[in-house]
């Protein structure tokens, strides 16, 4: 771990245009990406983390969702590799699953289950923890980097024209200080203050958008049986716009020789903790697969459960006027309902448009970098945003402030190129990268496509009724030769 630096804290010299230093508040997935696109841009790049955070691959206090799912889709690996490379070989060798999609992807989507055609892209697989844990280790080991853990951030210095670093008090001694920054970056999650902050900064109140299905966690780590290891990942997915709570489940082997199982209900379908009732939650899904899947398998954990699942984007790029030397990267500007796996892949995308803005716009001090990082951050937001809060709407109870005819239209199209790319490999290939933020969602709107859309489904290819997995395949995974 890399200890404090004691030096004093100058910003930077601006007359000769060094950059000193910048600071990111934050040492989760997004903070950390941000800190490496900083990389040759500051002699001194600061992380400061309220958390201490491990050693190893473990859990954290400031981010209890990490024991659900998470899986990290191409668009969001093909960053990360590209802001810190040889990650993904790390991962790897960690023990994280490289999954071909879609062809280790055995899903029961809205229109049946999907075809498992030829791989077009891919997601890593593996715990949250593993996946933190190896961006820490890849972004600190850089000579410019420094951690401060276990400090809280106060508030920002500057004014409404500038902001030119933070106030910090340290948790375990109590004392505070001043630390001047070119940049600070506010990676701080869901309940960044960057709001409040500023507002107090006399700055007029960004607006803000969110959607809320009412969905519920609940997740438990298994042993896999032996040769089960590297099992596709298995989804079964809720369905929207019905009068019924949407419930589903995903199923994903991670580091170890483990599965992580996750099940999720919205309001009045909900998951409890309740050890005994999870398999039969499962269950009661519109398939048993995920329940027959671990009828077998050995419980390593308890249930544990998350209740905030809340949509939440922060509109800062729309702002009419924005301080020079802050920026709001990460969830802070948009967080997402996790069982659409955009989270971090967002993060990561924001975190190289930083970097491109570095590249381009005359570096940490150059004029205007902040707005317009914020502006190229928000780009890959809006598509996620799309994507996710378009269904979330549509669940009993949902509450938002979306326009209906938005989540009308959006749905009602998205819903029909869903169903088509069942039996259309062209569209799955483009649904499937948009999905996994490999291409701007636009793709989608396309002549070629809303051509394919309009066609509709391939009536000589209508989906399969059971699984698509093969008998070798079910007799890996420990299921009965005679389960559905």
């Amino acid at each position: 771990m890399i200890a404090p630096n004691p030096r004093p804290a100058p910003a930077g010299d601006r007359r000769f245009g060094r950059p000193r230093r910048a600071v990111v508040l934050g040492a989760s997935m997004a903070g950390m990406l941000a800190a490496a696109a900083l990389r040759g841009h500051a002699e001194e790049i600061v992380v400061v983390e309220r958390d201490r955070l491990p050693a190893e691959a473990g859990p954290r206090k400031g981010l209890p969702q990490a024991r659900h799912a998470h899986l990290l889709m191409s668009g969001g690996a093909r960053a990360i590799e590209s802001l810190l490379p040889g990650t993904t070989r790390r991962w790897l060798g960690a023990g994280a699953h490289r999954i071909a999609l879609p062809s280790s992807l055995v899903a029961l989507t809205p229109s049946g289950w999907a075809r498992r055609w030829p791989e077009s892209q891919f997601m890593i697989a593996c715990s949250r923890d593993l996946l933190d844990q190896v961006v820490r280790q890849q972004a600190l080991a850089h000579p410019e980097m420094v951690l401060r853990e276990r400090c809280e951030v106060l508030a920002p210095l500057g004014d409404a024209v500038r902001v030119t670093g933070v106030r910090l008090r340290h948790l375990d001694s109590g004392h505070t200080e001043s630390l001047a920054a070119d940049l600070v970056v506010d990676a701080t999650g869901r309940g960044s203050p960057a709001a409040r902050w500023l507002s107090g900064l006399g700055l007029p109140a960004v607006r803000e958008e969110t959607v809320d299905s009412g969905l519920v966690y609940a997740s438990r780590i298994f042993q896999a049986p032996p040769g089960a290891e590297a099992i596709p990942v298995v989804s079964v997915q809720p369905v929207s716009g019905t009068c019924r709570p949407g419930q589903g489940g995903t199923l994903l082997p991670i580091e170890g020789g483990r599965w992580l199982l996750t099940l999720a209900g919205t309001r009045g379908g909900e998951p409890t903790d309740d050890a005994g009732e999870f398999e039969g939650f499962a269950r009661s899904l519109r398939h048993p697969l995920l329940a027959d899947l671990i009828a077998r398998a050995e419980p390593l954990t308890d249930v544990h459960l998350t209740r905030t699942t809340i949509n939440r984007r922060r509109f800062h790029e729309r702002s009419p006027s924005w301080p020079e030397g802050y920026l709001v990267l990460g969830d802070a500007v948009a967080s997402f309902n996790p069982i659409y796996g955009q989270g971090m892949t967002v993060a990561a995308q924001c975190a190289l448009a930083l970097r491109t803005e570095l590249e381009q716009g005359g570096g940490l001090t150059g004029p205007g970098l902040a707005r317009r990082a914020q502006r190229a951050a928000a780009r890959p937001v809006s598509g996620a945003w799309s994507l996710a809060t378009g269904d979330d709407m549509r669940y009993p109870g949902a509450t938002g402030n979306r326009s209906a005819a938005a989540v009308r239209l959006t749905h009602g199209y998205f819903q029909r190129l869903v169903r088509t790319a069942a039996s259309r490999p062209a569209v799955s290939q483009a649904l499937l990268d948009v999905m996994t933020l490999s291409v701007p969602w636009p793709a989608l709107v396309r002549p070629r496509m809303l051509l394919h859309v309009l066609r509709g489904p391939d009536s000589g290819r209508s989906p399969a009724p059971d699984p698509p997995i093969t008998a070798a395949e079910r007799e890996r995974w420990g299921l009965a030769a005679d389960a559905p």
